[in-house]
């Protein structure tokens, strides 16, 4: 018996498992447990540095350095009842990942014993080794001083495993010289960036804000499930996180049964200790269910301030890894582990809000004035996408998000909005003069009558729109599933604080008298200006792809030319404007991600190479030699019937070994001269022919899982 149908044997063999108690806890009693949040804050600190420090949670104030001793030993008596022996300075380095560096609370006495000890200044700083990760250049080998800073914004959290704790704390990183290495660095920056501008256009409308105005997050988590075995004996999954071959399987998505279907009892017990996992550390998980592919699976938390949201959801992936651990799968985050169904993306539904529970900036009002402001925001966001498209798109290049833009499951690489018919009509009688009527939602009528008439919403969805309104945020649907968020929502809160920008400055030269007229002729201005980029149809359509290049709008289908976008002059000007990225920085960005790519291009080649040579070439030979002494043996005792026909097999098989020793000799040409264009196509090309390959080899043979076994046992 091969490893593929050992492993199958296994699965057919295993009883189910379950973890954690048969019943699932009180959830209001275990959510934000292992969480050092407000309410264990002031249960921990003096009230007054608990005051302190909520300004600083709150209002963005500068920390005051005289509390830090007061929190740090608060934070440590907390993290010690949690069963703690460690803290880390949890960071978020250009790895896209996370990073820790465990120190122990230990602090020897003059007895030969240990105290407890955590100071204000191991909480403030922390110094790990800035040359061992990606810089892009600003940091070189011999440079190794970097530094972590205590972000109190994002609070503190348990990490727990069977033997112990560690208690985590979120932190920016940067350089020895101040430049940021890391995604949080330049997000917080972002945030404040969008935040000053959007209060300076709310000062023009009468309102002045004393909070911040809130960025706010919703970043939908797509996943795949297999089971252990079956990954185990896939190295390219091991390696890659994808498959770099496999046939579609009779059965994929095409019955459409999966979607939002019941769910498997092991994959249930996984998705509660995965809620019961998050939920104690305040992570406010809310939607799972089913997603379109086979073995692909949601999960959507409730709206939160941007910056702890990203947080949150950097531990959703890990905490999505270790949970399917304990249950005998393992966690897909690649954008697209298998080809021919559904990759996985991550939906990012951003907004703007004043405070913490104030009105949302882009929820339609209740008045005239609310209104105005709406459509204001509205129309700074419409020109800062249009504007600024390309920085957007790169924002989302990478890998493993080509082999998902422009699929079924993704938006295509031409950035644009979809506004609905609601709002569409409203921007059309804007750009015409004036917004006096707009086409109501009404209700819905169902014709049942035990079912209640439903009010309608006011927009569609549209499901192909890469940046589309779903009727009080917008949802940026081209980010993939492995991305951190942090990098997509730097851009558009940087896009947007420019545009608000240029609203307030114009805006704020207006006497009162005159303002409703000028408020209107600069949001005429903006949507004739920038109506292009607004469309509702289908982003899929060729058609659109031709209308959409008459438009102007750019295309950028593979990740250097869409990468290339981070060192234009425009992009340079923009993050330095708002002091988010420096042009030493954003270069930096650059070379960081296009480093990655061509990593990446290189270990699946190398890696592709590896299998064809070591495991497909001998099943293929295998396969042609038993056919071959068949045909000797079919001959030895006079049986011509069949003979053809597997000679005529043997020597397709022939044919096929001969493609992928051509296709290895030219692969291994390029990755030697590191030929990254000709990595990809020689890659792609030995896919073919193995996928070809695995219709006629013996199934007893096969040396790998299949899709169809994948997909579906589990």
């Amino acid at each position: 018996m091969n490893l593929r149908k050992h492993v199958i044997s296994n699965i057919a063999n295993k009883k189910l498992e379950t973890c954690g108690s048969a019943r699932e806890a009180c959830i209001t009693e275990i959510y934000g447990e292992d969480v050092f949040n407000l309410k264990t804050m002031k249960d921990y600190l003096p009230k007054a540095v608990y005051k302190k420090l909520l300004l600083t949670i709150r209002n963005g104030a500068t920390l005051d350095p005289t509390i830090a001793d007061d929190v740090a030993n608060a934070m440590k008596r907390w993290a010690l009842s949690k069963g703690a022996s460690h803290y880390t300075h949890w960071f978020q380095p250009l790895t896209g990942s996370t990073a820790e560096k465990h120190d122990s609370f230990i602090e020897p006495d003059l007895e030969g014993g240990v105290m407890m000890d955590f100071s204000g200044k191991s909480l403030v700083k922390g110094e790990p080794d800035a040359s061992s990760f990606p810089s892009g250049g600003i940091r070189a080998t011999f440079e190794a001083r970097g530094y972590t800073a205590w972000d109190p914004t994002s609070p503190a959290f348990i990490k727990h495993t069977s033997s112990g704790a560690v208690l985590c704390i979120p932190t920016a990183f940067c350089s020895y010289t101040g430049e940021a290495l890391d995604k949080k660095t330049p997000l917080l920056r972002s945030m404040q960036a969008v935040s000053a501008q959007a209060k300076r256009v709310l000062a023009c409308f009468g309102e002045k804000i004393d909070s911040r105005v809130v960025s706010t997050l919703g970043p939908e988590q797509e996943y795949f499930l297999i089971d252990r075995e079956l990954y185990l004996a896939r190295p390219d999954l091991v390696q890659a996180g994808r498959t770099l071959f496999g046939c579609a399987s009779a059965k994929h998505q095409q019955m459409e049964d999966h979607y939002f279907g019941a769910v498997k009892e092991r994959i249930f017990n996984f998705m509660n200790e995965l809620d019961q996992t998050l939920w104690k550390l305040g992570i406010p998980a809310k939607t799972r269910h089913n997603e379109v592919a086979p073995a692909q699976f949601e999960l959507a938390p409730m709206y939160e301030e941007l910056n702890l949201a990203i947080d949150h959801n950097m531990i959703v992936m890990e905490i999505l890894r270790q949970v399917a651990s304990h249950h005998g799968l393992v966690c897909l985050l690649h954008e697209k582990p298998f080809a021919g169904i559904n990759g996985s993306g991550k939906h990012n539904n951003w907004s703007l809000m004043i405070g913490h529970d104030g009105r949302n900036l882009l929820e339609p009002g209740h008045n005239p004035h609310e209104n105005a402001i709406f459509l204001t925001f509205l129309s700074a966001i419409i020109r800062a996408v249009d504007r600024h498209a390309d920085i957007l798109r790169a924002t989302v290049a990478h890998a493993g998000n080509d082999h998902r833009l422009g699929a079924n499951e993704a938006p295509p690489a031409i950035i644009s909005i979809f506004l609905g018919d609601q709002l569409a009509d409203v921007i059309e009688q804007i750009e015409k003069g004036g917004s006096k009527s707009s086409k109501t939602s009404g209700t819905m009528h169902v014709g049942v009558d035990t079912l209640p008439v439903l009010p309608m919403d006011a927009t569609d969805r549209n499901r192909t729109s890469p940046f589309a309104f779903t009727g009080n945020k917008f949802e940026f649907r081209a980010v993939g599933s492995n991305q951190s968020c942090a990098g997509p929502n730097i851009a558009l809160n940087t896009i947007v604080a420019e545009s608000l920008d240029e609203i307030a400055t114009e805006l704020e030269k207006v006497p009162a008298a005159k303002f409703n007229s000028a408020l209107q002729g600069m949001l005429q201005d903006i949507i004739k200006n920038h109506k292009r980029v607004i469309f509702n149809g289908d982003n899929y359509t060729a058609e659109w792809a031709k209308e959409a290049e008459k438009r102007g709008l750019p295309n950028l289908k593979k990740t250097p030319e869409a990468l290339d976008s981070l060192r234009s002059k425009k992009a340079e000007h923009l993050f330095a404007k708002y002091k988010v990225l420096s042009k030493t920085e954003l270069h930096s960005r650059y070379e960081v991600y296009i480093e990655e790519y061509a990593k990446t291009i290189m270990i699946e080649g190398k890696l592709a190479l590896d299998m064809v040579k070591t495991i497909f070439l001998p099943v293929a030979i295998r396969q042609q030699g038993d056919i071959a002494d068949n045909v000797i043996k079919l001959k030895a005792i006079g049986v011509s019937a069949g003979a053809a026909e597997q000679k005529d097999k043997a020597a397709l098989i022939g044919e096929l070994i001969s493609e992928l020793c051509a296709t290895c000799e030219k692969l291994e040409k390029a990755i030697e001269d590191h030929k990254i264009e000709a990595i990809l196509k020689d890659t792609a090309g030995l896919r073919v022919s193995v996928d070809k390959l695995e219709k006629e080899v013996n199934d007893d043979i096969w040396p790998l899982p299949k899709y169809g076994e994948m997909l579906f046992i589990y």
